[in-house]
């Protein structure tokens, strides 16, 4: 399979996969350091904690539901989400973060694989055919568009949690 799917089953697996990689990974991380400074965030923040990490996958999976919701709802879509514009990335995933602050970590790791089976059913009740079809947004077939916000974005924290993992001396 290529880096980059181009096709509905190559999407669920790209998705399934890095899902899996990275779950594994957090399931290593012990309730007690999951709050703890040590993740490189993306957005010029420093670092982040394996708490936050879990914050911003989540984020952008319910940014990725909800852009379907609307568009299914023929309402207009504000990209990438309301409050946002794309060169404010960095504002955005501290929205995340500030969002999911108060959670437990057990309750983070039920969240992000409730809602990466959530964007699962969604590209399996989609079309193949209009899943990649260019124009969803902008240049950007839906399809892409899924992907850049979801298995993108879990394999690059991967190997910043899996940084964190080794400072630690993790199992």
């Amino acid at each position: 399979m290529s880096t980059v799917p181009k096709n509905k089953e190559e999407l669920e697996l790209a998705i399934e996969t890095a899902f899996d990689k990275i779950f594994k990974d957090y399931q290593r991380v012990p309730a007690e350091l999951s709050r703890t400074l040590g993740v490189e965030s993306g957005h010029k923040a420093g670092l982040i904690s394996v708490s936050d990490s879990l914050a911003y996958l989540i984020g952008w999976g319910q940014l990725v539901l909800n852009w379907h919701q609307l568009k299914a709802d023929n309402q207009e879509v504000d990209f990438p989400a309301t409050g946002f514009a794309w060169n404010q990335l960095g504002e955005l995933a501290q929205h995340f973060y500030h969002t999911y602050q108060d959670w437990q970590y057990d309750d983070l790791l039920q969240e992000f694989e409730s809602v990466t089976q959530q964007v699962l059913s969604l590209i399996k009740a989609s079309d193949a055919q209009i899943l990649y079809q260019a124009g969803w947004y902008n240049d950007w077939s839906q399809g892409r568009m899924i992907q850049f916000n979801t298995s993108s974005p879990m394999k690059s924290m991967r190997t910043k949690v899996r940084r964190f993992i080794k400072i630690h001396n993790l199992p």
